[in-house]
């Protein structure tokens, strides 16, 4: 029968060092047990409590630390190809990861309400490639008359530069009649900088020139050349808390629009979180009989995949 790879490589790191002759067969056994375990902790502290026991026999102790060492690193190695075949192997509905949300919010500015709130987002990423998509919806009828209807639904993808950068392309469309208009189309290219990236933090900036496109609900409609500025934290306070911070800014001649929204994630098991956010929207220029500032406050139940 043919052994896997893991096993024989496993295998070899228990004999890549030279024979401990002069420790007792049970100790010998302790540490064969902890490198076919694969735990490094394990092994770690086998050994360092054989080295206290067994002072005289140090040097062919390290001599199995390196060999275990060595066959974990090669392993590390083969599974790394391995992840980036099957990635770049992968077909286009494969290796997609996101949330989906559903709640209430409530509403000042130009509506003062309570309604329904759902939103949907899905990353892919790839060797060189992410791909984002992101929908939002609030709306709400009361007593047969809409009273809230907000939508917005974007795509980007990005490429690898290098560790940190990256070049984007952003195509959007928001509709909200509140705010005047019953459609918005943007696009933007530009570059992004990932500034931390760490297991639990991770923060980014992007920015270059945009084009967008209002269509009022008087009928009117215009285009404009302006620039947008975004950020994004994801931060993991503690196992069960997380942070996030999401803010965009188009700047424009004529009328700049800032969007932020802050939300705090409590873990109710490994898959759903409840999630209370506050997003703020100002347009410096809003329609007439609109407000310039809309903010809403939602209580929703995410659930990641």
């Amino acid at each position: 029968m043919k052994l896997p790879m893991t096993a024989l490589l496993l295998a070899a790191s228990l004999h890549a060092a030279p024979a401990l002759a002069q420790l007792p067969p049970s100790t010998r056994a302790m540490i064969d047990a902890a490198i076919a375990s694969g735990d490094p902790e394990k092994v770690a502290t086998v050994l360092e409590l054989a080295r206290s026991v067994h002072a005289d026999d140090a040097a062919e102790l390290d001599a199995i630390e390196i060999g275990y060492k060595d066959t974990q690193a090669a392993l590390a190695a083969r599974e790394a190809r391995e992840r980036e075949q099957q990635v770049r192997q992968a077909g286009l509905f494969d290796n997609w990861s996101g949330e989906g949300q559903i709640g209430a919010f409530r509403s000042t500015g130009n509506s003062s309400n309570t309604g329904i709130s759902a939103g949907l987002k899905l990353v892919r990423k790839g060797i060189d490639w992410r791909h984002k998509l992101r929908a939002l919806a609030d709306y709400q009828r009361s007593g047969g008359v809409t009273t809230r209807e907000q939508f917005l639904a974007s795509y980007e993808p990005n490429v690898v530069l290098n560790d940190d950068l990256y070049a984007y392309a952003l195509m959007q469309f928001e509709r909200d009649v509140f705010q005047g208009y019953s459609a918005r189309y943007a696009a933007s290219a530009g570059l992004g900088y990932r500034v931390i990236d760490t297991p639990t933090m991770q923060l980014e900036f992007k920015g270059g020139p945009a084009w967008r496109r209002t269509e009022r609900l008087d009928g009117t409609a215009s285009s404009s050349v302006s620039a947008l500025v975004a950020g994004d934290l994801d931060w993991q306070i503690a196992k069960t808390i997380a942070l996030t911070q999401d803010a965009s800014a188009f700047i424009e001649a004529d009328n700049t629009t800032i969007a932020a929204t802050t939300g705090l994630d409590l873990a109710i098991n490994s898959a759903l979180n409840a999630r209370l956010s506050y997003s703020i929207e100002h347009d410096s220029a809003p329609p007439p009989g609109a407000v310039g500032t809309d903010t809403i406050s939602r209580f929703t139940l995410v659930y990641g995949f």
